[in-house]
């Protein structure tokens, strides 16, 4: 009993591209899904058709989608990655203690340094702004 023969080589190789096909269908069904509730120029109207088309058609709606509207798509996921990248850095100045907040007590002290060091105001005057500025 020969197995080998029962599947041959080419019968593998089709299985294999067919299951690479629907696997990288489902991927571009889903992504142009996120495209439609990422892009923030549909209205509610718009983005219930497009994913209505979608859905109800896969196809043809995939098709049309990226005929239409495939152009802007990176430049959607473009600006949506580095909105998540800022957002991210923000979170990490600021958790880590050197964000807007601690830069700006910085800049201020060093100002308040400089006004003191050509004589602007006196040392009693420099101590209580220093106070105010971090209090």
């Amino acid at each position: 009993m020969n197995l080998s023969y029962d599947y041959p080589v080419l019968g593998a190789f089709w299985t294999a591209m067919w299951i690479f096909l629907w696997v990288l269908w489902i991927i571009l069904l889903f992504r142009i899904i996120g495209d439609i509730f990422r892009d923030d120029t549909l209205g509610g109207a718009a983005k219930t058709g497009w994913l209505v088309f979608v859905v109800v058609l896969p196809f043809l709606g995939v098709f049309v989608y990226v005929l239409a509207r495939g152009k802007d798509m990176g430049g959607r996921e473009v600006r949506h990655a580095r909105a998540r990248q800022q957002a991210f850095d923000d979170y990490i100045r600021e958790t880590a203690g050197s964000g807007a907040g601690r830069g700006d007590e910085v800049e201020q002290l060093a100002k308040l340094s400089e006004i003191r060091s050509r004589g602007d105001i006196t040392d009693a005057e420099f101590q209580r702004a220093k106070e105010k500025i971090l209090h």
